[in-house]
């Protein structure tokens, strides 16, 4: 009898803890996103030569990025939150909001295949496959956004999903003062924060 229990419970626990794993996870994808403060911030964008998604034999540097404010937006087409987030990228995308992708550890006929599927809401996306790129942005997961002046100036740094909440109070704000040629950098920070 004891040893057809130990047999139960060695079929039982596992199921058990991958319940309570997407318990868990079902209420993350709830949660509000966070304002982070990396080492990017009120910094220009780390340098960077990455592959453009869409032709890899093209490199994307720096000196290719608008010269307005944007977002640059980690996804990636195995992030559940991406998939989340998406329809309301495609919603700024149709109001005109100018948004860089950074496709995030991925490869590459995923991302291909998911822009495909979802549509692309970005100018035009770079891969950073190995994530080196991530780690110099502080970089913690995907998606992850950041608000960026016309110079390349981080001025927010926003973890987890976009939404019209936050996109209203908080990032579309600093888009705002961002794009404001008559604010000073301090007043634009202030906005941005």
């Amino acid at each position: 009898m004891a040893a057809s229990n130990k047999r139960a419970w060695i079929f039982i626990l596992p199921l058990l803890i991958f319940i309570l794993a997407m318990v868990m996870f079902y209420f993350r994808l709830g949660k509000e996103t966070d304002v982070k403060i990396t080492t990017a911030m009120n910094k220009p964008l780390p340098q960077f030569s990455l592959p453009l998604l869409s032709d890899t034999t093209r490199t994307m540097t720096n000196a290719d990025l608008p010269k307005t404010p944007f977002l640059l937006n980690a996804w990636g087409s195995w992030c559940p939150t991406c998939f989340v987030e998406h329809p309301f990228l495609m919603q700024l995308h149709a109001q005109g909001v100018p948004m860089i992708g950074m496709n995030y550890k991925d490869e590459l006929s995923d991302a291909l295949g998911y822009l495909n599927e979802h549509k692309d809401p970005f100018i035009y996306s770079i891969q950073d496959l190995d994530g080196s790129y991530g780690l110099d942005l502080g970089l913690t997961g995907a998606p992850e956004t950041f608000v960026v002046d016309g110079r390349g100036i981080v001025f927010k740094h926003v973890t987890g999903e976009i939404n019209q909440e936050n996109w209203k109070a908080q990032i579309e704000p600093c888009m705002i003062a961002l794009a404001d040629d008559k604010l000073t950098d301090d007043a634009k920070i202030n906005a941005c924060n």
